[in-house]
């Protein structure tokens, strides 16, 4: 959908450069777009969200704001929310909000659908830590307000580690050790799974290595896919699958449900949403996992990438937009509606909501870690994602999960891939009339 059109005026080429602070030219940021109107003023909103049980938080709204109501659409995620948003664009019958995940962005931006919020979102940007808010700002513009996000973690068995006289990995390095002694130790577990079919799994370790796949100066796009973080990232991970150490399956079928339950894998490098998943795939070891902080490419540093999260827009063909700025701010910073985000088992990505009394508790699952969320909200403060996203990147990650799993079924060198993928992803911006350095 997305054609050469788009990106002919200057503004629209700067859209998507990366974000400022993160090394391109802040000078050529556009001036934020004021959006008009009295966000006071009685209105109609239509919200498309995909987030379990998150008509609870409408549920709130209306009953604080009666004349301005919001009505919620249930809608599926992902790419499939992305085309039926554009789709609504182009019909003119689009919502005037959507929950969008972070790395939709571009394309709903490049295609002209999300409204420009800087000037309207400007009071709640200290609300947010400097990573998470740089993950809905482009070019120096903002077009969404982060909602929630997954800084990424390890979880692992606290009772399998403690009988079998294992420590926690603090580097990466320790962690290959690690998944060496547990084969001699004990050769019918493994210490976690390489899984090849999730390419936001990769982009998160590919973020705490240091990789920015995407950056745009001047109009030119430049993809750095095949870069060295991105490539010790999977030469790293390749090594240990291919000599046995770990497995290479995927996650989030029978087999890795029941590995996880019966203590087969006993670590697992996920997200703070991890003990969810946890709770329903390996119910007979609750009270056995435990969290910390992501291994690390050098010692001392303290650093994460991101793995899932969403953001809240307001489309850009909404004839309400002041009022549904005035939602997302609220949805994403009152602290009774983050107190619901939380309950309905998102993390919020606001500071406020990551420290908040609904977090003082821990998961009911990680009864052997009561730190938990304090723990996480630690861990939060270090993520980092990618400077800016590529207006391609379905295509991406569709390369990436279509070449990972050949790779690891043939054990080929990982850090291949990466090569194969920038070409794909290269290849495909040419072809839709982007400009490539």
């Amino acid at each position: 959908m997305r054609r050469r059109t788009f990106l002919t005026s200057t503004a629209a080429m700067l859209l998507l450069s990366a974000c400022g602070g993160n090394g391109d030219d802040e000078s050529a940021a556009p001036a934020a777009s004021p959006i008009g109107g009295d966000e006071n003023a009685a209105a109609t909103l239509t919200f498309w969200a995909w987030a379990e049980n998150i008509q609870r938080v409408v549920d709130l709204w209306n009953q604080k704001n009666p004349t301005q109501k919001v009505t919620l659409s249930g809608q599926a995620a992902s790419d499939e929310l992305t085309a039926k948003f554009l789709t609504a664009v182009k019909a003119g019958n689009a919502p005037d909000i959507i929950q969008a995940e972070y790395q939709t962005l571009p394309t709903l931006i490049t295609n002209n659908a999300l409204q420009d919020l800087t000037s309207a979102v400007a009071d709640v940007k200290s609300a947010f830590a400097e990573g998470t808010w740089n993950l809905t700002s482009f070019g120096g513009a903002t077009y969404a307000i982060p909602q929630d996000v997954g800084p990424m973690m390890l979880f692992y068995r606290a009772d399998i580690f403690e009988d079998l006289g294992l420590k926690v990995p603090a580097t990466w390095e320790e962690f290959g050790a690690l998944a060496e002694t547990v084969r001699k130790k004990d050769d019918k577990r493994y210490l976690t799974t390489f899984s090849p079919g999730d390419a936001g799994w990769l982009a998160g370790f590919a973020q705490q290595a240091g990789a920015n796949w995407w950056t745009n100066q001047g109009g030119k796009w430049t993809v750095a896919i095949d870069d060295e973080a991105t490539r010790k990232m999977l030469t790293f991970w390749g090594e240990l699958v291919n000599a046995g150490t770990l497995l290479g399956d995927p996650m989030y079928t029978p087999q890795w449900n029941s590995q996880m339950n019966d203590g087969t894998i006993i670590a697992w490098p996920s997200a703070v949403w991890g003990s969810g998943i946890l709770a329903g795939v390996a119910p007979s070891s609750k009270g056995k996992w435990k969290m910390a902080p992501l291994p690390q490419w050098t010692a001392g540093e303290q650093v994460t990438g991101f793995w899932g999260g969403s953001s809240t827009a307001v489309a850009a063909s909404s004839k309400q937009k002041a009022q549904a700025a005035k939602f997302a701010k609220w949805m994403n910073t009152d602290p009774e509606a983050l107190k619901i985000l939380i309950e309905i088992g998102l993390y919020p990505s606001a500071t406020a909501g990551q420290t908040s009394d609904g977090l003082s508790a821990a998961p009911e699952y990680m009864t052997s870690q009561p730190d938990y969320y304090e723990s996480a909200a630690a861990i939060a403060q270090t993520a980092r994602g990618f400077s800016g996203w590529g207006p391609n990147t379905n295509v991406t990650y569709g390369a990436w999960e279509d070449l990972m799993p050949t790779a690891v079924k043939d054990k080929a060198d990982f850090a291949a891939v990466a090569t194969k993928v920038q070409e794909a992803s290269v290849a495909d911006l040419k072809k839709q009339g982007y400009e490539v350095a």
